[in-house]
């Protein structure tokens, strides 16, 4: 610590130059006036000696050219904290790498934390030009009257450089180098900038730096409406923050607040009484910011990817982003609820230890929800955008979709739904249906309706198994996916979240944007360095869409799944694999479509009878009916809308 003295009533300003200067001391006892020629004693010993150390310094300036260039601060970035909030500005999560900081303008700190930082730490910043050799004399003086340590020798300019510059080793060069870039550092900058970066670089404990960081993390405030004591607190911890900390040591922090609060009087910066109102006043704490857990861990661990991979880790845990998502924190809760509460009766009936959900808004393609597991104490990993499982039926509306676009089928065209086989490698593919059992001529409808596996591989075979690869890729599906005969019955691996969101094209009658979980990426002083607002294109045929639509919703009202059916028009496919290892509903309303999986990370089955009709689409209907209470009925646009192609 460093402190020297001050203009009585002059509060230091930004902008202030006068020379400040020490209130008398109080004249009493003999004792009291020996010690004061005492101490003009050493003050007239040292005056002769600062003159020479003065001096000094000056040469040393010349042979000290290895030292860093201080005008490299003219281009300082501090690391500086990212937060990353919900769409409606919620605070999910913050992440910073060593230092949690937020960078602020000098004016944007409160005047009481000013004066109550220069009192304890150098009372003489206005006056001094980087460095003071009178002030190791004065803090000599200042420790001996009042019987303990209570001054230092650094000015606030010289501990800036040696946080900024130079390493914590205690030797004479180190000082020697400190008082050098010192002396530069106040020739090059302003006292408000030198202020500035001090107060935006000072450490004030678990692992928090800077003044508006501290003060959210210890008051829940700005450092713009810290108080006299809130500040005198602050002030107290800089010399030694993790053991003055008051959410380590409150009464050790009261007692460095009393002592920044009565130095602050004795320089008549502040009045003895409000120095004693503001002992006295109530202290409400915060809480340590420091490397908080995430509101939302899944979709904060997808939206940090998203953003390593457009802007690198260094931007992100140190470049002070404000990220605003497009998840909706209530969808969030609703999704995770429904999850939590709906796995408890999964686990009674089946064999399954997982579950993913995954909403998309069809009007914009933002993700409103994700939920990547039902635990991510235990797992990490999000089964929602990370885990390849396969659709099994959920995947034919994407080759209904095909063949409705070629314009030569519709929902009613006829199909036979009859035994066939297909050239194989060295074999043949010959396909069966669940049940094994064959409807002959049946519509388009009804076979998507109750699932029917042989009219979606003869469609396949139709429209070409490459077609339905290119149409899939259209909808945004980046999965591999090979050509092969079983492709139309979900013979492909893929995301809760590529579902939902290409279905999400079909709910929004063909227009689609890009999926993203982020909707503006801005830096700490506002200037945009993403937009992702919605430029939403026409990718499919509106026709094919529209007959589509109504071919999904004959599904739930009456075919395998009935059991989503949420009171209006929705549109949906069910989904189950080969062996019951994974169980699928994918469905939508034209305001939000949302995939929901189930099974097991080893990949071993549910259990017998574990489809997406029984157990999926029950979770589907339970979610969609929290999430659409306050949303306006809205129905398909019918297929007699548009030209069939």
């Amino acid at each position: 610590m460093s402190s020297n003295t001050a203009e009585p009533n002059r509060q230091p300003r930004p902008t202030g130059k006068a020379v400040l200067a020490e209130p008398p001391s109080p004249v009493g006892s003999y004792i009291q006036s020996v010690a004061q020629i005492a101490a003009g004693t050493v003050l007239g010993i040292t005056m002769l000696a600062s003159s020479v150390v003065a001096g000094g310094l000056v040469g040393l300036a010349i042979s000290f050219r290895n030292l860093p260039d201080v005008r490299v601060l003219r281009n300082y970035i501090p690391s500086e904290t990212s937060y990353i909030y919900d769409i409606n500005g919620t605070l999910l999560t913050s992440i910073h790498d060593e230092a949690n900081r937020d960078v602020v303008d000098l004016n944007e700190v409160s005047p009481n934390l000013k004066r109550a930082v220069l009192a304890i730490e150098d009372s003489y910043f206005f006056s001094h030009h980087g460095v003071n050799p009178m002030g190791v004399a004065r803090a000599l003086v200042a420790n001996m009257q009042e019987g303990r340590t209570v001054e230092g020798g650094s000015t606030v300019t010289m501990q800036l450089v040696k946080n900024l510059f130079l390493n914590p080793e205690r030797s004479f060069n180190r000082k020697l180098a400190e008082a050098v870039l010192s002396l530069r550092l106040e020739q090059v900058f302003t006292k408000d900038q030198i202020l500035q970066m001090y107060l935006n670089q000072v450490y004030w404990g678990h692992n928090t730096y800077g003044a508006q960081t501290a003060a959210k993390s210890y008051f829940n405030k700005s450092a713009a409406d810290l108080n006299l004591s809130e500040s005198a607190m602050m002030a107290g911890l800089i010399s030694a923050p993790e053991s003055f900390s008051p959410f380590v040591d409150y009464k050790a922090a009261k007692t460095r607040q009393t002592l920044v609060l009565d130095r602050m009087a004795k320089l008549n910066w502040i009045t003895q009484a409000e120095a004693e109102a503001a002992k006295k006043q109530p202290i409400k704490l915060g809480q340590i910011t420091s490397f908080r857990r995430s509101q939302s861990p899944y979709v904060t661990d997808a939206v940090v990817k998203e953003l390593k991979d457009r802007f690198g880790q260094e931007a992100v845990i140190k470049g002070g982003m404000r990220v605003q998502t497009t998840i909706d924190y209530n969808f969030q809760k609703m999704a995770e609820e429904t999850v939590q509460r709906n796995f408890n009766y999964i686990q009674y009936q089946l064999y399954g230890d997982q579950m993913a959900l995954a909403a998309v808004d069809p009007r914009t393609h933002f993700v409103k929800a994700m939920v990547g597991g039902v635990d991510y104490q235990k797992s990490q990993y999000n089964r929602a955008t990370q885990a390849m499982r396969q659709p099994g039926s959920a995947f034919k509306p994407f080759v209904y979709y095909a063949a409705f676009a070629t314009g030569r089928w519709a929902p009613d065209s006829t199909i036979s739904d009859t035994p066939v086989s297909y050239p194989d490698g060295d074999g043949y593919y010959t396909p069966q249906n669940y049940d094994s059992s064959f409807s002959g001529p049946i519509s388009l409808r009804q076979a998507l309706s109750v699932s029917r596996n042989i009219p979606a591989i003869r469609l396949g075979q139709d429209v070409g198994i490459n077609r339905v690869i290119e149409i899939c890729r259209t909808l945004g599906i980046k999965s591999p996916m090979e050509p092969v005969i079983s492709l139309p019955l979900g013979a492909v691996d893929l995301t809760p979240l590529e579902m939902a969101a290409a279905y999400a094209t079909f709910a929004s009658g063909g227009w689609q944007s890009p999926t993203t979980t982020i909707v503006q990426v801005t830096d700490g002083s506002g200037n945009v360095l993403l937009d992702n607002t919605p430029k939403p294109q026409l990718v499919l045929d509106p026709w094919a869409v529209a007959a589509l639509n109504d071919t999904l919703q004959n599904v739930i009202t009456s075919g395998t799944g009935k059991a989503a059916q949420i009171g209006r028009p929705a549109a949906g496919k069910t989904g189950t694999t080969s062996s019951e290892r994974d169980i699928w509903f994918a469905g939508y309303v034209p305001q939000l479509s949302v995939a929901v999986w189930v099974g097991n990370d080893d990949y071993s089955p549910l259990g017998r009878g574990a489809t997406g009709g029984t157990f999926v689409a029950p979770i589907w209907r339970d979610f969609m009916n929290q999430a659409l209470a306050n949303t306006p009925v809205e129905r398909f646009r019918p297929a007699s809308d548009f030209p069939r192609p």
